[in-house]
C-alpha cells in the first residue's frame, strides 16, 4: 500500500472514531430545561398534537419533523466502489449521507441500514417504517434489483423516493452534458454517445440524457462484455432497452466519431488511441471512481479539443452527487411532493447548467483557491461548495412539482421561499436584501471605482451593473482593465473605463486641475500640484463627483485610512476630519450591529464622541432600525475617574442634555451593554432599559479597531464597511480596504448608491 494511501486510511479512521464516534447526532429543537418544558414535549403535553394527527394526518406536518425528515436507506449491496459488504459495513457511508443532507439543506436525516437483500423484504421494511419521513433516499443498492425498489416504492408511497446512485449522477452529468454541447458547438439531438458501464447510474444517465434530446439510435452501451447489441443472447430486460443493431462489438468500434464518452465503469478502459478515434471536441466523462476510465494528464494530453470531467475533486469539473440530492429533496419537501418525477430532475438539471454561466461570488473563488473560475470548458458545472445552489435548484424543482401536479403544498410567493431557504442556511439578511432592493429599485448611480485594475473590483463591478445597482466607472490602463475583463469573462466593456492618465483625457485633467486650484490656492494648492494630483486615480475619480460627472466613488486605502480620505475631505467643502466618522455594520445571527468610530478618529475628546454618536445613529435611522446606544469604556457608570471614563461619560452627560429622545448611555462596559437581563440587574436607573444594544461608540480608534477585527476573525461575523459618516457634500464616498472582497466591494458599493438616492431623507430604507 502506497503511503500517502495508508495515511489517508489512518486519518480516516481517526475522523469518524475521535471524539463522539460517527458523524452525526439528534439535538433537541425545543427547550427542555424546566419540568414545563418537559410536560410539553413528553406526557401529558404531547398527546395533543397526536390527537389531532389523528384526526388530520397532514398535520403530522404542522407539529412534527416529518416534512424535514428523510431516511438514507440502504441495504449494503453496492457501496461505493467497495461492492456488496453488508448492511452495517455501509453505516458511515449512510451517516456521511446525513451530514451533506443537513450541511447543504438544513434536512435532518436517519440513516438505516436493513439487514437483507430479498427485495420484497427491503420493500416491505421500507413502507413501515414510511410514516416516520418526508422522503426516502434510497443509496448504494445493486442493480438490477435496485430498480425494482425504486419503482415499486414510487409507485406505493405517497413522499418523494429516489435512488440516488442512479439519479444523482444522471442529473450532475446531464446539466455538464448541455453545458459541453453548448460549448462544442453540437446539437443533442445529433451526437454519437457511447455509455461504459450498465449498471444503475449507467442506466439513468442514459434514460435522462434520451429525455433531453439524444436519439435513441445514437446511443451506445457497453457492459464487461463489450456493446450490448441485438446480437446478444445474456441481456437482461434492463440491458435489452438499449441495444443497439449496429455491427459493433467492442469499446474502441463503438468510439470511433463518437461525441459523447460517459464512463461509469473501471478504472484504464479508455486509451488515448480510442480518444483521439472520436469526434472532434469530444465530450469525455469518466467517472469510475476513485480512478476514472482514463486519467486527466492522458486524457488532455491525447487531445487539445477535449472536454473532461471525472467524479474527482482535484480536476476540474467534478461530478459530484452532492449538487443534486440535497436541494431536490428540499424543493421536494417544501411543496410536499408525493414523488421525484422527470420534470423535477430536468428542472434541476436546467438550474445547475444555468447557475454554472453565472459569475462566481467570491466565497467560491476563496474556497477553491482560484480566482479564475469563470464557464467553459475547465467549469462546465457550478462547485459543490457555491452557496447558491440550494435557492437556484430546490426553486426550479417545487416549481417543476407544483407545476406537474405532484405538489400537495403550493407555493406562490417565491421571493418570500428564496429567503427561507437562504435562512435555512444561515445567509438571510433582512437588513443587506433592503438595501439591495432600494438600490435596485431606483436609476443605476455612476460609481467610479479608482482602484480598477484588482480582480475583486472588477468581479463586483460586473455584478453591480447585471444587478442595475451601479454604471460602473473604471479608472486605470484601459487595455489592462479590457484584458483582465476577458480573462475572467466579466460583462463590461471599454466604455466603462476611463484611462485618467491617457492623452484623450488631458483636456478633462486640466479643466478639473482648474478647479482644484480655483477652491484651495488660499488653502497651500499651487496649480502644478493640481495637475499633479489629477494624475492620481483618486483625486481624479473625486473630481469626477464633484463636476456632477459621477455619482458617488469607492476608494481604496492600503497602510491608513486617514490618508485616503484627505483628497475626499479637502475637496468637499475642506471639511474637518473631527467632523467626520466611520463605521461598520456587523452581521451577527441576533442581527445587524453598528460599530463606529472605526477608522477617523484616533482619540476623540468628549465633544468628537458626542458627533461620532449622532453621525452613527443618523446613520443606523436612515437603515430602517432604531438606534439602541452604548459608549463603551473599561469602565460602568463611574466606576473609574481616569481621563478615558470620564471623556466618555461627559460625552453621554452631554448626549442627555442635548439629545433626551436618544437611546444612548454609558460609559458601560462591553459585557453589560450585550447583556440586557445582567443590565438590568445591575444598573436599572440605565437608558438602555433591558433592550438588545445595536449601535457601539469606541472610546477610541485603538478600542475599535482591534474589536472588530477579533469580531471578523473569531466571531463569524461578516464585517461590511468602512461606511463614511459626514460627507455631507458627497455622501456616495467611501474608502474600502485594497484587500476587500468581491462581497464586501459589493455591500460598500450598493450603500454608497442608495446614500445617493437618499441624500435629503431621514430614513431611507424602511422594510428592515
Amino acid at each position: 500500500m502506497a503511503t500517502n494511501q495508508k495515511s489517508m486510511q489512518e486519518e480516516a479512521l481517526l475522523y469518524h472514531s475521535e471524539g463522539r464516534p460517527g458523524k452525526i447526532e439528534v439535538i433537541p429543537t425545543k427547550p427542555y430545561s424546566t419540568q414545563k418544558d418537559l410536560s410539553l414535549a413528553y406526557s401529558p403535553g404531547v398527546a395533543a398534537p397526536c390527537l389531532e394527527i389523528e384526526k388530520n394526518p397532514e398535520d403530522a406536518y404542522k407539529y412534527t419533523d416529518k416534512g424535514n425528515l428523510v431516511a438514507v436507506i440502504s441495504n449494503g449491496t453496492a457501496v461505493l466502489g467497495l461492492g456488496n459488504i453488508g448492511a452495517l459495513a455501509s453505516k458511515p457511508v449512510m451517516e456521511g449521507k446525513g451530514l451533506l443532507f443537513k450541511t447543504f439543506a438544513d434536512i435532518d436525516v436517519f440513516d438505516i441500514e436493513v439487514g437483507t437483500q430479498h427485495v420484497e423484504e427491503f420493500i416491505q421494511t421500507v413502507k413501515n417504517i414510511s410514516p416516520t419521513f418526508g422522503g426516502i433516499n434510497l443509496e448504494d443498492i445493486k442493480a438490477p434489483e435496485c430498480f425494482v425498489i425504486e419503482d415499486r416504492l414510487k409507485e406505493e408511497l405517497s413522499i418523494p423516493v429516489m435512488h440516488d446512485d442512479q439519479h444523482g449522477t444522471a442529473i450532475i452529468s446531464s446539466a455538464a452534458l448541455l453545458n459541453a454541447l453548448e460549448i462544442a458547438g453540437k446539437d443533442i439531438s445529433k451526437v454519437q454517445v457511447v455509455v461504459n458501464g450498465a449498471g444503475a447510474a449507467s442506466v439513468a444517465c442514459s434514460k435522462l440524457y434520451i429525455e433531453l434530446g439524444v436519439k435513441p439510435e445514437n446511443l451506445v452501451m457497453c457492459d464487461s462484455k463489450g456493446v450490448i447489441n441485438t446480437q446478444r443472447k445474456d441481456l437482461n430486460p434492463i440491458k435489452a432497452q438499449f441495444a443497439t443493431a449496429r455491427p459493433i462489438a467492442t469499446l474502441a468500434e463503438a468510439l470511433v466519431g463518437a461525441d459523447v464518452f460517459l464512463g461509469l465503469s473501471v478504472a484504464d478502459v479508455l486509451t488515448e488511441k480510442m480518444v483521439q478515434s472520436m469526434a472532434p471536441n469530444p465530450i469525455v466523462f469518466a467517472l469510475a471512481n476513485p480512478n476514472p476510465e482514463i486519467s486527466y494528464e492522458k486524457a488532455t494530453a491525447s487531445r487539445k479539443d477535449i472536454i473532461f470531467a471525472t467524479g474527482r475533486s482535484d480536476y476540474p469539473n467534478q461530478v459530484n452527487n452532492v449538487l443534486g440530492f440535497p436541494y431536490i429533496f428540499r424543493g421536494a419537501l417544501d411543496v410536499r411532493a408525493t414523488k421525484i418525477n422527470e420534470e423535477m430532475k430536468i428542472a434541476a438539471v436546467k438550474a445547475l447548467a444555468a447557475l454554472a454561466k453565472e459569475p462566481i461570488p467570491d466565497i467560491v473563488a476563496t474556497a477553491y483557491n482560484n480566482a479564475n473560475i469563470f464557464f467553459g470548458r475547465e467549469y462546465l458545472i457550478p462547485k459543490p461548495l457555491d452557496p447558491r445552489l440550494i435557492t437556484h435548484i430546490s426553486i426550479a424543482v417545487a416549481k417543476a412539482a407544483i407545476e406537474s401536479g405532484v405538489a400537495r403544498h403550493i407555493i406562490t410567493d417565491w421571493e418570500s421561499y428564496r429567503f427561507e431557504l437562504e435562512r435555512r442556511m444561515g445567509r438571510d439578511n433582512k437588513l443587506l436584501r433592503a438595501i439591495r432592493n432600494k438600490a435596485r429599485s431606483s436609476a443605476p448611480k455612476r460609481l467610479v471605482f479608482t482602484r480598477a485594475e484588482k480582480v475583486n473590483t472588477l468581479k463586483a463591478a460586473a455584478h453591480l451593473y447585471q444587478d442595475k445597482i451601479a454604471e460602473p466607472i473604471l479608472l486605470g490602463d484601459k487595455a489592462h482593465i479590457l484584458e483582465m475583463l476577458r480573462e475572467n469573462n466579466l460583462e463590461l466593456d471599454e466604455r466603462h473605463i476611463i484611462d485618467h492618465r491617457s492623452p484623450q483625457e488631458e483636456g478633462r485633467r486640466n479643466k478639473y486641475a482648474d478647479l482644484l486650484y480655483a477652491k484651495l490656492n488660499r488653502k497651500g494648492l499651487s496649480l502644478a500640484d493640481a495637475r499633479k494630483n489629477m494624475t492620481k486615480r483618486d483625486w481624479f475619480g473625486l473630481m469626477m463627483v464633484y463636476c456632477g460627472e459621477a455619482d458617488g466613488a469607492i476608494l481604496n486605502y492600503g497602510r491608513r485610512y486617514t490618508a485616503a480620505l484627505e483628497p475626499a475631505r479637502q475637496i468637499f467643502e475642506g471639511v474637518h476630519r473631527s467632523e467626520l466618522a466611520a463605521m461598520v455594520i456587523v452581521m451577527t445571527k441576533k442581527g445587524p450591529m453598528f460599530f463606529a468610530d472605526m477608522a477617523v478618529n484616533t482619540q476623540p475628546t468628549a465633544n468628537e464622541l458626542v458627533d461620532i454618536t449622532l453621525l452613527a445613529t443618523k446613520a443606523v435611522k436612515k437603515l430602517g432600525i432604531e438606534p439602541v446606544t452604548a459608549m463603551l469604556s473599561y469602565s460602568n457608570f463611574g466606576t473609574d475617574t481616569e481621563e478615558q471614563a470620564t471623556t466618555v461619560a461627559n460625552a453621554v452627560e452631554m448626549l442627555h442634555n442635548q439629545y433626551p429622545d436618544l437611546i444612548v448611555d454609558g460609559e458601560i462596559k462591553v459585557d453589560y451593554a450585550l447583556d440586557p437581563e445582567l443590565r438590568m440587574e445591575k444598573f436599572p436607573f440605565s437608558k438602555l432599559g433591558n433592550r438588545e444594544v445595536n449601535t457601539f461608540i469606541f472610546p477610541n480608534l485603538s478600542a475599535a479597531n482591534i474589536s472588530y477585527k477579533l469580531v471578523e476573525m473569531l466571531g463569524g461575523a461578516e464585517i461590511n464597511g468602512p461606511i463614511l459618516l459626514g460627507l455631507k457634500a458627497a455622501p456616495g464616498i467611501h474608502i474600502i480596504s485594497e484587500k476587500a472582497s468581491v462581497r464586501t466591494i459589493i455591500n460598500l458599493a450598493t450603500l454608497a448608491a442608495i446614500n445617493v438616492e437618499c441624500a435629503g431623507s431621514d430614513v431611507c430604507v424602511t422594510n428592515v
